[in-house]
């Protein structure tokens, strides 16, 4: 995805969050942010707020209305706390963040995400404008966020959809790759020890099953899984030791 990001935060009226909003839309790669009628005094608090999004916050244009806010956008995404579901009673259906991700993940062009003020959202009206509008599924008994944290949300799910070859994002954790043939061998391992041991049989085959579930909720690595087989080895050779002591005793 190479479309350039504009946060546009219409009439918001806490200075700390349009402060962390910046911050925010920072972290996540916004190209420009941009407050509509602000009721906000953006001053020291929305300064400490932004952290690294300073230049952002500093370089935030103003606009007097929401339609001179999003008239360069080629795609205009409003959000709100009201989800829609099947209702007849809206315009359209909303999306979740996530579907937004995937929706643009292929975009070029300019993509304004609009948040509305803190007391009551965007209006019917700025939402008719919209072409897309998303819901952050939350607790029915308190379905609305804090500015920044609906942000910081919608903003992460589109910067995800840059996908890792996107030179400017920090590294996503490490895909594992599942190794069959290692978790067999050491559930393998594992059955053969039980039986020298002489853990009951008839809850081996329980125990091999516990591990099975085990192993794939934990999903482990390559190297974790050779280091438990080394382990299980080790543990045969000892038992390989103390047998033939006892050949030699006879």
């Amino acid at each position: 995805m190479t479309a350039r990001i504009y946060v546009v935060l219409v009439r918001p009226k806490e200075d700390g969050n349009v402060g962390a909003v910046a911050r925010v839309a920072r972290n996540f790669g916004a190209d420009r942010l941009i407050l509509v009628a602000p009721r906000a005094r953006i001053g020291p608090t929305a300064r400490r707020r932004a952290m690294g999004g300073l230049p952002l916050l500093a370089g935030a244009a103003r606009k007097r209305t929401f339609a001179a806010a999003v008239a360069g956008a080629d795609l205009v995404v409003g959000t709100t706390d009201v989800s829609t579901g099947r209702s007849n009673a809206y315009l359209r259906r909303s999306m979740s963040p996530e579907r937004l991700g995937e929706l643009v993940r292929s975009l070029e062009g300019r993509l304004a995400l609009v948040f509305g003020p803190e007391d009551n959202g965007l209006s019917r009206e700025e939402l008719a404008r919209c072409d897309l509008i998303v819901h952050i599924p939350a607790r029915r008994d308190a379905p609305t966020l804090n500015l920044s944290h609906a942000a910081a949300i919608v903003l992460y799910a589109v910067h995800r959809a840059r996908g890792p070859e996107d030179p400017e994002t920090t590294p996503a954790p490490e895909v594992l790759e599942l190794n069959g043939p290692e978790k067999e061998l050491l559930l393998a391992r594992l059955a053969v020890l039980a039986e020298r041991t002489g853990y009951p049989a008839h809850k081996r085959r329980g125990l091999i099953l516990l591990v099975r579930r085990v192993l794939g909720r934990a999903t482990p690595t390559e190297a974790e899984h050779r280091m438990l087989l080394g382990l299980l080895k080790s543990t045969e050779r000892a038992l390989d030791r103390g047998e033939s002591r006892g050949r030699g005793k006879r």
